[in-house]
């Protein structure tokens, strides 16, 4: 016997949903419906909406993990973009500033110059070094990522919770470098910070329930290409995976299906333990160095 076929969404045609928009009525999927203070709405009525300036804070329209819907969902990803490529010509301006700033553990630059790294105190080389890069295809590589792994997760999370997602990221992957390779081997790139974005999408693809296998093929890809060498070049798997294990396990607190108080305390607890963590392999390396 048939049976009636469930509307496919306004935009994903090929999405068959049984949810609308609580103001057009138009058929929504899960990747488009926002939650409202009533059902949910889609991404034209809620940018419609947010221009009005009438609308409070906390009846705003919210993500998938409540942050408050932007008017451009993909803000985040563009500053975050032109700071790596700002970055980017700076180092061509300045070349010391990369040595400055990369990732070292400890190391002398000079005959009898005092040591250097991380080792020394020189904490802000876990984080500088994420927005670092010397050669163009790197740049322009990460960027892509970024942009394609970033933006679409950008707007599931919301910006402040997706900036949550990226630092720790980077930092968790800056960590388990500086506590897995020799000190005085220079690391950069924002690829352990895209690799967090990387396992938090797996985690949201979960969360929503859509087709895992493409997912799933995109992280084996992109980890097979970590430990191919590129001419002279040594991908860092140590970022890679620091990274990608990290963004897991951020994007779980931040999904966590619960709401209210406990909502917010799941998902910046979660921010702060991972930032414990990566802390405490930082303290025991630089215990091993000093």
């Amino acid at each position: 016997m048939d049976t009636e076929r469930l509307p496919g969404c306004y935009r994903h045609p090929d999405r068959d949903t049984g949810i609308s928009c609580t103001r057009c009525e138009r058929p929504i999927c899960p990747e488009c419906m926002i939650s409202a203070s009533v059902g949910f709405q889609c991404p034209e009525c809620v940018r419609a909406g947010s221009g009005t300036g009438h609308r409070p804070a906390a009846n705003a329209p919210r993500t998938l993990a409540g942050g408050v819907v932007a008017a451009d969902p993909h803000l985040a990803t563009k500053v975050l973009i032109g700071i790596n490529a700002a970055v980017f010509l700076l180092g061509l301006l300045l070349p010391g500033l990369v040595v400055e700033l990369q990732l070292l553990g400890r190391y002398v630059a000079d005959y009898g110059a005092p040591v250097q790294g991380v080792s020394t105190g020189e904490y802000y080389r876990l984080l500088t070094s994420v927005f670092l890069h010397t050669e163009w295809w790197h740049i322009i590589g990460n960027m892509i990522a970024l942009w394609v792994i970033g933006g679409p997760l950008e707007a599931a999370l919301g910006r402040a919770r997706y900036l949550a997602v990226y630092l720790l990221s980077g930092l968790g992957g800056s960590a388990l470098v500086y506590l897995l390779t020799a000190p005085n081997t220079p690391t950069l790139g924002a690829s352990g910070a895209v690799f967090g974005l990387l396992g938090a999408t797996v985690v949201l693809a979960r969360r929503m329930r859509y087709e895992m296998r493409p997912v799933i093929v995109m992280v084996v890809l992109m980890l097979v290409l970590t430990f191919v060498r590129i001419g002279d070049v040594e991908v860092s798997w140590q970022a890679h995976i620091g990274g990608l294990v990290t963004g897991a396990l951020v994007a779980l607190g931040m999904l966590t299906p619960t709401t209210g108080r406990h909502r917010a305390l799941i998902q910046w607890g979660t921010c702060a333990v991972v930032f414990l963590l990566a802390g405490a392999m930082i303290m025991l390396r630089t215990a091993e160095l000093t």
